[in-house]
């Protein structure tokens, strides 16, 4: 008799009447929100305007949901075209089966058209939504545990996942949940990248990139625990390889970005610090404080400028005025010594 265990629900959905509500999609819209809404702030303390990362996910999100959908239907297709199977199973993604390769690479693709749209660099973006997304990822990765899926070999530890459906091959029994250790691990990530960009001030998409070569350690490890159907390359399943391989551009990308573009980006969004809207970024106060105070300087000089020549220019004046009375009484004098003389 197990005493421990993580319980599966009995269902992955309810009804508000005809209207499904499925846990699968709530994990994923979760995500998005908490994606959003952290990465709006790392956006602004940048120096960038609020809700351009919002205008830019209306982009990458469904780019990246349909990215991810392909990834999964391409890499297992005799899921959905062997004999059969439905193809029509293909659309439904509610059903699960998102592949985050897929996902982050065409919705990056998406990322790219919104950002071309609004003149803003892709890696400044890329890098104030990093840690969002890894957040987003913990959240997304409940929605396996709501469909009892995704999970790894069979074990009695305390935490053992219990599951319970028999549906679509599945064997019920305690197993390791690996959705669990996903998630876990996504939410170290996403600290991990907050505390590396505050630390190192990560800039042209090195913090994306850490978060990228971060969460591909976590997924190579955990994808080895799981016991789902998979292709297998040498011994090792097809997500392992990817994640090898994911690693090894996003260090490369690391250590070549830092080499020829070091440092971090001081304008994120053109003509966001001139309206005052990155007010939170520290630079572009300095940049603001400056300019105020050498305006006020040049000001206040002006104003002592003009107040002293006023004074200046009436001294002239009337010392001018007095010269001219000076130089005209002799001449007075002459005349009335000889008005006197030729009386006398």
């Amino acid at each position: 008799m197990e005493l421990a265990y993580i319980p599966s629900p009995a269902r992955g959905v309810l009804y508000l009447g005809p209207i499904p509500l499925r846990g699968y999609a709530f994990c994923i819209i979760i995500g998005v929100f908490v994606a959003v809404w952290l990465g709006n702030k790392r956006w602004v303390a940048r120096g960038g305007r609020p809700g351009t990362v919002a205008d830019i996910a209306v982009w990458a999100v469904p780019f990246g949901l349909v990215g991810g959908r392909l990834y999964h239907v391409i890499t297992d297709y005799e899921l959905y075209f062997s004999e059969g199977r439905d193809w029509v199973d293909a659309f439904k993604i509610w059903e699960g089966g998102l592949g985050i390769w897929g996902a982050i690479a065409l919705g990056a693709v998406g990322a790219w058209i919104g950002c071309r749209r609004r003149g803003i660099p892709l890696p400044a973006w890329a890098d104030a939504v990093a840690p969002g997304i890894a957040f987003a990822q913990a959240f997304g990765r409940w929605g396996n545990w709501f469909n009892q899926e995704l999970y790894g070999r069979e074990t009695h530890v305390p935490w053992a996942l219990h599951i319970t459906s028999s549906t679509d091959g599945r064997v019920p029994g305690y197993y390791h949940p690996t959705f669990l250790y996903e998630s876990l691990w996504c939410i170290g990530v996403g600290f991990l990248v907050i505390w590396a960009d505050r630390r190192f001030k990560l800039g042209h998409g090195r913090a994306f990139a850490l978060y990228v070569a971060a969460y591909c350690v976590g997924r190579a490890w955990i994808e080895y625990m799981r016991v789902d159907d998979a292709h297998h390359i040498l011994g090792l399943r097809l997500n392992d390889w990817t994640a090898i391989g994911v690693f090894l551009l996003a260090v490369i990308y690391i250590v070549l970005s830092s080499r020829q573009r070091p440092g971090r980006e001081e304008v994120v969004e053109p003509g966001a610090s001139e309206t005052g809207t990155g007010a939170d970024d520290p630079v572009d106060l300095g940049k603001a404080t400056d300019k105020a105070t050498d305006k006020a300087t040049t000001d206040k000089a002006t104003a002592v400028d003009k107040a002293t020549d006023k004074p200046t220019d009436r001294g002239k004046n009337k010392n001018e005025d007095e010269g001219e009375d000076e130089d005209a009484e002799p001449s007075e004098k002459t005349a009335n010594a000889a008005e006197s003389a030729k009386k006398a």
